[in-house]
C-alpha cells in the first residue's frame, strides 16, 4: 500500500505544493525561494529515504517567515497523510548526527498529541540570509501538523550551519526509523488501540 501524500495550500502569504513518499529512496526536487530551507529539506529527504517535492511561493518580500512555517505546516500535513492509520509501525524514533563540532539527537513519537521541544542553540542569528530563530518555527509547524512528539537535542556546537544540518538529518532518519513497518504489529502500537 503506497505511503504517499499530496498538499496544496494557498494563503495570502505562500502557495505550496508539496508531495512525499514515505518509502521513496531518497530524491528532493526543492524550491522554495528559501535556499538554506532547501538544502535542510534535501537533507531531510535524502537522509530519511523519503521522496520529497516542494514548490512554495512566499512573501520574501516580507521575509522569510511565512515561508519557513508553512513549509512545515505542509510537510507535518504530509507525514501525517502519509502513514495513515499507523497500523504496524514503529511508532519511536530517535538518531543521533554528528557534524563535525556538533552531535544533535532527534526523538519523535508519532503519538497523535502534538509537543515540541526543541534545545537547539545556534549561536549566530543567521546563516546566510537565514535567520536562525525559524528553525524552532520550522519545527513547531511539522510537530503541530503530524500531531507528533517530537524533541531536538543539541549536545555540542559551535556553528550554526553543523548544528542545524544535524538536526534535519537527525529529523529525516527518526522520522524513517518511527514510520518503518514491523511485522510483528499487527495493529496500532498502542495499548489505547488508537494513536
Amino acid at each position: 500500500m503506497a505511503r504517499r501524500a499530496e498538499i496544496n495550500r494557498k494563503t495570502a502569504e505562500t502557495d505550496i505544493s508539496l508531495t512525499l513518499d514515505l518509502d521513496g529512496s531518497g530524491k528532493a526536487d526543492i524550491a522554495t525561494g528559501v535556499g538554506f530551507l532547501d538544502h535542510m529539506l534535501t537533507l531531510f529527504a535524502r537522509h530519511g529515504l523519503m521522496d520529497l517535492t516542494v514548490r512554495c511561493q512566499g512573501d520574501l518580500h516580507v521575509d522569510q517567515h511565512h515561508t519557513v512555517e508553512d513549509v512545515g505546516i505542509c510537510l507535518g500535513s504530509a507525514i501525517a497523510e502519509a502513514v495513515g492509520d499507523k497500523k504496524g509501525i514503529v511508532r519511536y524514533g530517535t538518531f543521533t548526527v554528528p557534524m563535525d563540532e556538533s552531535l544533535v539527537m532527534v526523538s519523535l513519537d508519532l503519538s497523535g498529541r502534538a509537543y515540541l521541544v526543541c534545545g537547539l542553540e545556534p549561536r549566530s542569528p543567521r546563516i546566510g540570509d537565514f535567520e536562525t530563530e525559524l528553525v524552532p518555527e520550522f519545527f513547531q509547524a511539522v510537530a503541530a501538523n503530524t500531531r507528533m512528539n517530537l524533541h531536538l537535542h543539541q549536545f555540542h556546537g559551535e556553528n550554526a550551519h553543523h548544528i542545524v544540518e544535524a538536526a534535519f538529518k537527525a529529523f529525516g532518519r527518526a522520522l524513517d526509523g518511527a514510520t518503518r513497518i514491523d511485522e510483528r504489529v499487527k495493529d496500532v502500537p498502542s495499548t489505547k488501540g488508537v494513536l
